[in-house]
């Protein structure tokens, strides 16, 4: 981790914020996005010198760029680009609107494809990089139907994910690509969906955003494809695809017992 410059957006609060800290104390350089400007120049406080604090909405493909050259300009180089911003949806599938459905795939899944192709414009003459694409458990089970939207971004943002791994397998082994899939986070998340939501961090089983950035600054360090924060989460994933009968799957225990409180996810 010391040296490394690791853009990580979404960086104002949450595991965005979580994750700037713990690479600073570590002895890396995080470059820290997000739209508020307080809140992020809070949490550069809190990094010391070597952070760099660019507001900008990643959801625009030219403040992606933006946010490339400062850092380039302030560091010279970046080794890591973490994909983090993201925002939840209160709203079945019955009743999403088109501005729904537009909302969720630009801000989680456009905002990362922006990021993933500026990230390869400096990786590839280098021969070197990392994308990290913070993903959601129900990015690979979608169990809470209010947040319906969210999880099919989630979805296709996985598949983004890999594609671009195959796809950089043979010519560029040196540019690592990884998912990362948390579940219930104690983080805003739930408040600020499309459509509000309960309190995430007061919701039962949550996983402190600490232990979420701990998995991903061990993947920094350690690159592997697919993550999930809690070791659990990928048995439930298993489980569940595993199953002869998805819809029997989903009425049965253990599927029940993956199915996160509404509001929750992320």
């Amino acid at each position: 981790m010391r040296d490394k410059v690791v853009v990580i957006t979404g960086a104002s609060g949450g595991i965005g914020a979580a994750l700037a800290v713990r690479v600073a104390h570590a002895g890396g350089r995080p470059v820290l996005v997000a739209r508020r400007e307080t809140e992020l120049s809070q949490v550069r406080e809190r990094c010391g010198e070597g952070a760099l604090a660019v507001v900008a909405d990643v959801s625009r493909r030219e403040n992606v760029q933006r946010v490339m050259d400062e850092a380039l300009a302030r560091n010279g180089r970046v080794d890591v680009w973490v994909n983090n911003a993201g925002r939840g949806i209160t709203r079945p599938v019955s009743q999403l609107t088109d501005d729904d459905v537009s909302q969720m795939m630009q801000v989680n899944l456009l905002s990362a494809l922006y990021g993933m192709q500026v990230a390869l414009a400096h990786f590839k003459p280098r021969g070197r990089g990392h994308i990290i694409n913070v993903s959601s458990l129900l990015g690979r089970v979608p169990s809470v139907p209010t947040r319906s939207a969210y999880s099919a971004a989630k979805h296709a943002l996985n598949a983004l994910t890999t594609c671009l791994r195959v796809e950089l397998r043979a010519e560029f082994p040196e540019i690592h690509v990884t998912t990362v899939s948390p579940g219930v986070v104690a983080t805003e998340f739930g408040v600020h969906a499309l459509g509000g939501g309960p309190d995430s961090r007061a919701l039962p089983n949550t996983q402190p955003v600490d232990e979420v950035a701990e998995a991903i600054a061990g993947v920094i360090e350690r690159p592997r494809a697919d993550v999930y924060t809690r070791p659990a989460y990928h048995e439930m994933v298993a489980g569940y695809f595993s199953a002869e009968d998805m819809a029997e799957a989903e009425s049965r225990p253990p599927f029940p017992a993956l199915r996160l409180p509404e509001g929750s996810a992320r």
